[in-house]
């Protein structure tokens, strides 16, 4: 039971992540102009273009369970800056800041969760497990 629910953790967490990618690449210039409002204008195309990749990358090593930690460590490079600047809600007018609030709360359980990701081995339905016991004796 307990590793039939890390992988369905794994899909849920990299299914999200691997939409964010998807999202960002299909809306490249939309994403950029959200970008300026937030004060990123700094290279965007290459700060964009390198989210894609940690997402894709930190999205797929996750799901595989193959170096999980990494990939949990490069979806956190992605997640915690953008958190803090995207739902600012402290900084936020009145009438948004509880929205902004919610959002901000749900980004750190996701983040919560890739701690954890960080600090326990992938389960028993991973690439790793698949690597390990096919190796032969030598």
């Amino acid at each position: 039971m307990k590793n039939s629910i890390d992988l369905t953790a794994r899909i849920f967490i990299a299914i999200m992540f691997y939409y964010e990618a998807f999202d960002s690449f299909l809306y490249f210039d939309d994403t950029k102009r959200t970008m300026s409002i937030y004060g990123l204008t700094w290279k965007q195309d290459f700060l964009l273009g390198s989210v894609i990749v940690f997402l894709i990358i930190g999205a797929t090593l996750v799901l595989m369970g193959y170096y999980s930690r990494f990939g949990a460590f490069l979806l956190l490079v992605y997640l915690v800056p953008t958190t803090f600047i995207v739902y600012s809600f402290w900084n936020d007018p009145p009438d948004i800041q509880r929205v902004q609030m919610i959002n901000f709360m749900k980004n750190l359980a996701i983040i919560g969760g890739l701690l954890l990701l960080t600090i326990h081995k992938p389960g028993k339905y991973s690439i790793k497990r698949l690597i390990y016991f096919m190796r032969l004796p030598g």
